[in-house]
């Protein structure tokens, strides 16, 4: 009887403070979040961060152009069989709104993808071959040219398997890369999303910026001729 005893309060015991532990790991996992993105700031003018509910940061800045750029990180454990995933998205805003469609690409699609802008296009469009299965959609204001020349910028993006988004709107355009996955003994031990780096590392960002200000100039105006039978 005594025994019984002993070892249910042990058990309680050690119930009790595996608790506390994982709810002071939770907590400072929170606190690590908040200087994720200090090392990207000076990649732009008047770089400002603020935080969301769910702690990780939010940068907003100008590229050298003057354009507004918004980077963010998104934690998804929405994917199944495999470890959370850490999005970084950035994106980047035109000065006003550009003669241009909606075009755009997602790999390997599950339709959990909440962070995802294709999945609201209502045009289905064939995609290019690339290693990644990909989900391609428009507005259905595209011309064909525009497709194809859209298609050919995503074959090469994507080639990259860290890409996950590409997309190209009138207001502006968007990346999204992979920048880290889940802790695996924190996500099947304790079931708590925990990522193992201290700092998105700037030339990730950098990089974003970039692919979002090509896509940004792939089908500007100014740089498009029109094919002889597109104008006839």
């Amino acid at each position: 009887m005594f025994t019984t005893i002993a070892f249910s309060a042990f058990l309680a015991a050690s119930c009790s403070w595996m608790g506390v532990r994982a709810l002071g790991d939770h907590r400072s996992a929170l606190a690590g979040r908040h200087g994720l993105l200090d090392d990207a700031a000076p990649l732009f003018a008047d770089p400002q961060i603020t935080f969301g509910p769910d702690h990780f940061p939010v940068l907003v800045g100008r590229i050298a152009d003057g354009r507004r750029a918004k980077v963010e990180l998104i934690a998804d454990t929405m994917v199944t069989r495999r470890l959370p995933q850490l999005w970084l998205r950035v994106t980047l805003s035109e000065a006003c709104r550009c003669a241009r469609p909606t075009i755009g690409a997602l790999a390997r699609p599950t339709g959990a993808e909440f962070y995802s802008l294709v999945h609201d296009m209502p045009e289905w469009l064939s995609p290019p071959e690339t290693e990644a299965s990909l989900l391609m959609r428009g507005d259905g204001d595209a011309s064909a040219w525009q497709v194809e020349r859209a298609s050919a910028m995503f074959a090469g993006l994507f080639e990259d398997r860290a890409v996950k988004e590409a997309v190209i709107t009138p207001l502006g355009t968007r990346i999204i890369r992979q920048a880290a996955q889940g802790d695996p003994g924190a996500h099947k031990v304790l079931r708590q999303v925990r990522f193992p780096l201290k700092s998105i590392p700037r030339e990730l960002v950098r990089m974003a910026v970039a692919e979002a200000v090509a896509l940004s100039a792939l089908l500007a105006e100014e740089d498009i001729a029109v094919p002889a039978y597109e104008a006839a």
